[in-house]
């Protein structure tokens, strides 16, 4: 049996204290057997840091990733319709594209990424209950994920998430983000295949604009295209693209309407066939050791923040602060100092 969702809003990682589950090597098989609580445990750990966190990351970076696609947009664009049906699509396996033939997905995972609720609640909780045709389903993981304490904050903590469902052998993965900040952008831009949502209006088409997201999409959703200003918004979006840099994929831009399903169909075979363009053109490799660079830095930056603040609520900083403040040394003189006396960083 796979993972699957449980409807309830707080995650089913905490209960039955003395299970088996302190053990990451341990909650990982148990999780590729099937049991969702483990796979919610590892998530948890992974979400609070410190660590239990890189115990899990020991362990789930030596699996392959899994195939990831973003989905983000301005709030009310329907994302999380969208990504109810995408689920539907996706149990159904890929689709033919290009030189690929059709591939059968035995399990699917959704993240719900909100950076800005430490707990499942608010907008979380709506996505979740909006994705509740799925509850019952042994095959669909659906999790609520911010951060909790993890080092790097969600910029780390999405990629070793995504790590953790790929060891659980977990084979696609939607994440899915509550609004279009700069968090959320990085967040779904980390995807393999990014999908940028927009409704009828020039609303959505100028705030895509302003947050970049012209640049890390792949492809374009009308959702909710059976209100007035399609053809107006699909005009705004070729115009924004034919501004921007050109490239070997073309973005495209699918028509829906997430509440009945129209356009689904051939929303996910347009991500099966980017998902065929990058592999034939070796893109996908080469984004997902990019995206493995940038996170080593990420960790690298974070654990030279921690030391640094460390070094700072020392009594060496105190006393080059003070030496700065009397205009005896300068900043830079003061940081030697600091340095110094904690051993350099």
């Amino acid at each position: 049996m796979s993972p699957a969702s449980t409807p309830a809003p707080q995650p089913a990682d905490d209960a039955a204290p003395g299970r088996r589950d302190a053990d990451p090597a341990q909650l990982f098989d148990a999780a590729i057997d099937g049991e969702r609580g483990a796979l919610a445990r590892l998530l948890s750990l992974v979400e609070r840091g410190g660590e239990p966190a890189r115990a899990v990351a020991r362990i789930a970076y030596r699996a392959a990733p899994p195939y990831t696609i973003g989905l983000t947009g301005a709030p009310g664009a329907g994302k999380s319709t969208l990504c109810d049906r995408l689920i539907t699509e996706a149990r159904g396996g890929w689709p033919s594209a290009e030189n690929h033939p059709a591939e059968a997905v035995d399990q699917v995972a959704v993240l719900a990424i909100d950076p800005t609720s430490p707990f499942s609640g608010g907008a979380i909780l709506g996505d979740r209950i909006r994705m509740q045709d799925h509850a019952t389903d042994a095959s669909v993981f659906i999790r609520s994920m911010a951060t909790r304490g993890h080092l790097g904050g969600l910029a780390l903590a999405v990629p070793d998430a995504l790590r953790v469902l790929g060891a659980a052998l977990v084979p696609v993965v939607f994440v899915e983000t509550v609004g279009v900040g700069q968090m959320e952008v990085e967040v779904a831009s980390a995807c393999d295949t990014t999908i940028v949502a927009v409704t009828p209006g020039w609303g959505d088409s100028l705030q895509a604009n302003k947050a970049g997201l012209l640049e890390v999409a792949d492809l374009f959703v009308v959702n909710k295209a059976d209100r007035q200003g399609v053809e107006e918004a699909r005009r705004d979006l070729r115009q924004m693209l034919e501004l921007s840099a050109p490239g070997e994929w073309h973005p495209p831009i699918v028509e829906t309407v997430g509440t009945d399903g129209r356009g689904l169909a051939e929303l996910w075979g347009e991500i099966a066939r980017h998902r065929s363009f990058l592999i034939e053109s070796r893109q996908l490799e080469r984004r997902r050791s990019a995206r493995l660079e940038d996170e080593l830095r990420r960790v690298l930056a974070a654990r030279l923040d921690a030391q640094v603040a460390a070094l700072a609520s020392g009594p060496a900083f105190a006393e080059a602060l003070r030496a700065v403040a009397e205009g005896t040394i300068d900043p830079y003189e003061a940081a030697d100092r600091v340095l110094s006396a904690g051993g350099g960083v």
